[in-house]
């Protein structure tokens, strides 16, 4: 069995570009006709760094591509090879996470990301998913369930930690709340979630009623991209995917990569039914 990468070879410096691994050992060998899902993950503080590189190097079906601690750095690595998932720490010290989100989804939109921060405020969080967060994650987890979520998230879930799903559904169970003309924001956005529904379902209805209720200056347009909303009106025709892509400039996989997006943030399973709601909410 070749060798693992060894945690020492992590970058932590703020000004490093990238970490460059060996590639017969940030990929496992035993797995040679399964792809690995290739990880970045952003996070400066360094003992962080340091578990979070130890829980995906654990894991045979992930490859740690790098390990930065600078939303420049991330960017640089994101440009010259785009990872599949980008582990998220909010709190960089050179940019705001969530910016770094709203780049990622605009320019590389088959990137998935999983935010992983000490930020659990409905501020932070509604931002992170309005931005294009797949997932959204505590500090405080066991690192052990790193690699866990990641798998989730490949496979079409949400990862979001308990804490936050159940506090974003008692919010969605609560009253709307009054619109200075008394009547009620957000009655009728179709966002509310039932007892019972998934972690995926509660972090899907969060995006969903942050850009209905106007959550701390997130219009209704903040919900989708405007490249989103440019290619859903494109497939509202009747446009076929590559047809699509042909027109955009874009490849047919960066379409379906959108066209996953638009359904998660819409919560949706079909292109009927995401034109509908993003005309119910006037995005389209």
């Amino acid at each position: 069995m070749s060798p693992r990468l060894g945690v020492g070879a992590i970058a932590q410096r703020r000004d490093a570009p990238r970490v460059d691994f060996d590639q017969n050992q940030s990929m496992n060998p035993s797995s040679p006709h399964s792809p690995l899902t290739r990880v970045l993950i952003v996070e400066d503080e360094p003992e962080f760094l340091r578990r979070f590189s130890e829980a995906v190097l654990a894991d045979e079906a992930l490859s740690l591509m790098a390990a930065v601690s600078s939303a420049a750095a991330a960017l640089a690595v994101i440009a010259a090879t785009p990872p599949d998932v980008v582990l998220l720490d909010l709190g960089l010290p050179d940019r705001n996470g969530i910016d770094v989100i709203r780049e990622v989804a605009s320019r590389w939109p088959e990137c998935e990301v999983l935010v992983v921060t000490m930020f659990g405020d409905d501020d932070h969080v509604f931002e992170a998913l309005a931005a294009g967060a797949s997932g959204y994650l505590l500090k405080d987890f066991r690192v052990e369930r790193i690699a866990a979520s990641i798998h989730d998230l490949r496979a079409g879930g949400a990862p979001i930690t308990p804490s936050i799903a159940r506090r974003v559904l008692a919010r969605m169970r609560a009253p709307p709340a009054a619109s200075p003309s008394g009547s009620p924001i957000g009655a009728s956005t179709g966002s509310a979630v039932a007892p019972g529904s998934t972690a995926e379902d509660a972090l899907i209805a969060s995006t969903r009623a942050a850009s209905n209720t106007g959550v701390e200056a997130l219009g209704t347009d903040s919900l989708l991209t405007p490249r989103e909303i440019e290619l859903l009106k494109l497939t509202a025709k009747g446009l076929s995917f590559d047809t699509v892509a042909e027109l955009l400039g874009i490849s047919p996989h960066t379409v379906v990569a959108h066209v996953k997006k638009i359904y998660r943030k819409l919560a949706v399973h079909s292109r009927s039914e995401a034109v509908y709601e993003a005309t119910q909410m006037g995005l389209l």
